[in-house]
């Protein structure tokens, strides 16, 4: 009887996953969501939201495999099956013909703090809910390493 069970457990992870932001980006992303409030209200309150349920770390306890500004994450849409690969960073660095989106979009707040493995929803321009889910994580410094 106790098999039977680990279903139901499983439906607990249909929460929101867990994120993890560091110390050393929490301010500029803090006074981003402050900075938000006039002209996107509603963006800059899930900024606050998710910010408000991360985990703080010290930078050197950062885990590898979870989105942070300058972060390159492929992505899978569930719906599609197609992968995407992006760059999460500040809006200044913004640039979406080179796949560097920033935080202050829906798909940047979403991404932020999501660890390899993790999914999420995301509901698209025309109102329709799809599944993405984290495949790969690469931090800068592992953008250099792969290439050797």
């Amino acid at each position: 009887m106790t098999q039977q069970m680990t279903p139901v457990a499983k439906k607990r992870s249909s929460r929101a996953p867990k994120i993890v932001i560091s110390e050393d980006e929490i301010t500029h992303i803090e006074a981003l969501a402050d900075g938000a409030m006039q002209r996107n209200p509603a963006l800059a309150d899930r900024l606050l939201e998710e910010i408000g349920r991360a985990r703080i770390v010290k930078p050197a306890k950062m885990p590898k495999d979870v989105v942070t500004i300058g972060s390159t994450v492929t992505y899978r849409d569930e719906t599609t099956l197609q992968e995407k690969a992006v760059t999460l960073v500040y809006p200044e660095n913004a640039d979406i013909s080179r796949q560097q989106i920033s935080i202050m979009t829906p798909i940047g707040v979403a991404l932020l703090g999501l660890s390899e493995g993790a999914a999420f929803y995301w509901d698209t321009r025309d109102d329709q809910r799809r599944i993405l889910t984290v495949i790969r994580v690469e931090q800068p410094s592992e953008k250099v390493d792969c290439e050797q």
